[in-house]
């Protein structure tokens, strides 16, 4: 089931909607005659596509993928520790299928942030850079999407119910920042069962199918809002809506997001969860080219509140609900993603990198949790000529401080950036991670 905005529109098996695809076709909204993403092809490098893996509330790294077996009980907390595939690697107990496919992917143990907020820490973790007088800088997704032309999809999807954030809003560094809305991802919602909503589509109110059944009546409708909103403004949503209504005019792209292709054992395999069916259909994007794919977890970090979506930022309950939840899902999810892009030959050009902002306090606190700790943390990374098996840096016997060369997010971006194809003249050019390293450790 494909939900586009406030409506739906069957995939498969389903009725037809011809009258509403012969209007929308008769529009010029595909993908390249957007000016925002005309700056021209490049050797895509080892990467053609980059699928991100963004663990949103700051994941335990003691917890999965650097615990501390030896340490004091107040800082390796309850779950024991298992071996991997990898000789002297050693995983979180509940995290097996993931430790199994240690030689398919390196680890990297010595990550830093400049901030333990969830909103600054995520800009930071996504963008490489802090805001400045010039604005924010643009994220990673966005970079990637200014360098490729796509004709029939978007160069750049976040899969979230709209921008990620936290009770206090988005962050500044989801889409393109300096560079304007234009830049910013297109944004797909993935249920848990698989059914796909596009938010784009409910910029007009009322919005249904019998109102686009008539072509003068769209172009009318669409007349008289450019009418009402301000012309400097109007431009970055008129993006996202001919962004929009491109993908449904070309069979080929709705085709990319139509998860009733798949095998229900394929499916079930992923696991019946929004992050385990996101991870399928973010197989499903690259599979069909599409060069930057953001996977949240979750649209917000909280987890305990109304409008929580189950995030990291697990502050009161954080063994309980890793035990309960996190990482069974993650185990499942991840663990089938990297064998199935394995399976199907796309791990050779698909970069995965599986990291959120920051940690979580190495000493339990005093209500029997961990707290924010942008200090030290972890990531996975696979593919596009990642060396697998390796383990790229170390942290001290509490899991408090890199011990070795501490990576940054701008190592990060710059690593990624570099894999795709972005040389440091180009993104010199672009005038972005001017700090930023390739960490040529995994490489």
């Amino acid at each position: 089931m494909l939900d586009v905005g406030g409506f739906s529109t069957r995939t498969c098996h389903g009725h037809s909607r011809r009258a509403f695809l012969r209007t929308a076709s008769s529009l010029p909204l595909t993908w390249g005659l957007s000016p925002a993403f005309s700056t021209g092809a490049i050797n895509p490098g080892k990467a053609k596509s980059i699928l991100l893996v963004w663990l949103w509330g700051g994941p335990s790294h003691l917890d999965m993928f650097d615990p501390k077996p030896k340490a004091p009980l107040e800082y390796r907390g309850p779950f024991s520790t298992i071996s991997t595939a990898t000789p002297g690697l050693r995983f979180s107990e509940l995290l097996p299928k993931t430790a199994s496919l240690s030689n398919d992917f390196s680890l990297v143990r010595s990550h830093i942030n400049h901030s333990g907020d969830h909103l600054l820490a995520g800009s930071i973790g996504l963008t490489g850079g802090e805001e400045s007088l010039g604005g924010h800088p643009p994220n990673f997704g966005s970079i990637v999407a200014k360098k490729r032309i796509s004709e029939t999809l978007p160069p750049f999807v976040s899969l979230a119910d709209g921008p990620i954030g936290d009770g206090r809003g988005p962050m500044k560094g989801y889409g393109g920042g300096s560079w304007g809305k234009a830049f910013d991802p297109f944004m797909v919602h993935c249920s848990e069962q698989g059914s796909i909503q596009i938010p784009a589509l409910k910029l007009i109110d009322g919005l249904n199918l019998g109102r686009l059944d008539e072509r003068k009546t769209l172009l009318k409708d669409l007349d008289e809002l450019r009418r009402q909103v301000d012309a400097t403004n109007f431009g970055p949503w008129d993006n996202l809506y001919h962004q929009a209504y491109g993908l449904l005019t070309s069979s080929d792209a709705r085709k990319a997001f139509q998860l009733s292709e798949e095998s229900e054992a394929t499916r079930e395999s992923y696991g019946f969860t929004s992050f385990g069916q996101s991870c399928l259909l973010g197989r499903r994007l690259v599979e069909s080219g599409i060069p930057y794919v953001q996977v949240n977890w979750s649209q917000y970090v909280e987890v305990l509140y109304p409008f929580s979506d189950y995030g990291w930022d697990t502050h009161a309950d954080n063994f309980e609900l890793l035990a309960e939840w996190h990482l069974p899902i993650l185990d499942r999810a991840f663990s089938t993603l990297l064998r199935d892009l394995s399976n199907r030959g796309l791990l050779e050009t698909t970069l995965v990198v599986c990291i959120g902002e920051f940690g979580r306090t190495p000493r339990i606190n005093s209500i029997g949790s961990r707290d924010h700790w942008p200090q030290c943390y972890s990531s996975i990374w696979a593919g596009a000529g990642v060396q697998p098996g390796r383990t790229i840096g170390e942290s001290d016997r509490y899991g408090e401080h890199p011990i070795t060369d501490p990576v940054t997010p701008a190592t990060v971006g710059t690593t990624m950036l570099e894999l795709s194809g972005i040389s440091s003249r180009e993104r010199a050019e672009l005038k972005v991670l001017p700090e930023g390293r390739v960490l040529h450790e995994l490489l």
